[in-house]
């Protein structure tokens, strides 16, 4: 099955962090928060202005996002938990480290 959100609604899957070692002691998925981070799976075409204008989105398909705590519906597809949200629910993009350049030598 796959979704299509409607106007300024994004599809968001959750990016699971591997277990956790605190001292010796190991912290149980069950016992850990949810992520706020997150891979944006499908987008809306835009959000629709008052005099009936679309304005795209500026969040895409693949960007990985940061979100609130208590942001979007959380539903099942297929299996799998997304998140159904508004793009301004979006904190911020997560932009990938740059590679630092290796010296010539």
């Amino acid at each position: 099955m796959k979704i299509r959100p409607l106007y300024d609604r994004i599809v968001v899957k959750r990016i699971e962090e591997q277990e956790q070692k605190v001292g010796g002691l190991y912290i149980p998925d069950s016992a850990k928060e949810k992520p706020q981070e997150g891979e944006v799976v499908a987008v809306g075409k835009g959000k629709r202005l008052e005099d009936g204008k679309v304005i795209p989105l500026d969040v895409q398909v693949g960007d990985r996002i940061l979100f609130g705590k208590y942001s979007g519906s959380d539903i099942k597809l297929d299996g799998d938990e997304v998140l159904i949200m508004r793009e301004d629910e979006v904190l911020g993009i997560l932009e990938a480290k740059p590679q630092a350049a290796k010296k010539a030598s």
